[in-house]
């Protein structure tokens, strides 16, 4: 059978039936984006979505616009990238803007042990920090707690020298929730949450990718 990629609007659209996902809307012209930004307040984020772009940052397909002064001349930018690299567009993303540690959560299908979940250190160096924690799929808010504790970069989590302390309790939710989700879609074969934005207070899905077959 032929694996499906999800985009990640239809990832998020997904997602939010279980899982807290950032507000967000898909505007097929950019002459849209001016009028959807009217529903959010600033700063917010704004990303191309096209089937043929994983790493947004990597080809400036993400912005943050802080003012709406600066609407139009990101909203250009956005668009000279998308014809630079010959991005097959669904549209441009208007995506509420969150503060917080940036993490990874995610499920694999592994030939030997089935799904498992994952949580790391997330954000554009997710891949040279390798900082991650894996547990089979389901598990206990215990089993979460041991993957927080596995990070590196727990400290960091815990408000190291005046950071932002998280909300550990909501991230322990998450990850059992996530843990979850292949016993409600077991065509499910990779996850990825990238960045998972975690604050004092909430934390929600901000960008997400995932494989079905």
């Amino acid at each position: 059978m032929q694996k499906e990629v999800w985009t990640e609007v239809k990832a998020e659209d997904f997602l939010q039936k279980y899982l807290p996902v950032a507000k967000h809307i898909l505007c097929k012209k950019p002459e849209d984006v001016v009028k959807e930004c009217k529903k959010f307040s600033f700063p917010l984020v704004l990303k191309l979505s096209a089937k043929n772009l994983v790493h947004k940052s990597d080809i400036g397909a993400v912005t943050v616009v802080k003012h709406p002064d600066e609407l139009q001349m990101k909203l250009d930018i956005l668009m000279a990238a998308a014809k630079k690299y010959k991005l097959i567009l669904e549209g441009i993303l208007v995506q509420e803007y969150i503060e917080g540690h940036q993490l990874i959560i995610g499920i694999k299908r592994d030939p030997t042990f089935g799904h498992c979940v994952m949580l790391g250190s997330g954000g554009i160096f997710v891949e040279m920090i390798k900082d991650v924690a894996f547990r089979v799929c389901p598990i206990t808010d215990d089993d979460a707690q041991e993957m927080i504790n596995e990070l590196k970069g727990k400290r960091i989590l815990e408000g190291y020298r005046g950071g932002i302390k998280a909300n550990l309790g909501e991230l322990r939710k998450i990850l059992v929730k996530v843990s979850l989700l292949p016993k409600k879609v077991p065509k499910i074969d990779e996850l990825d949450i990238n960045p998972f934005i975690l604050n004092s207070k909430t934390g929600k899905v901000v960008d997400a990718r995932i494989v079905v077959g």
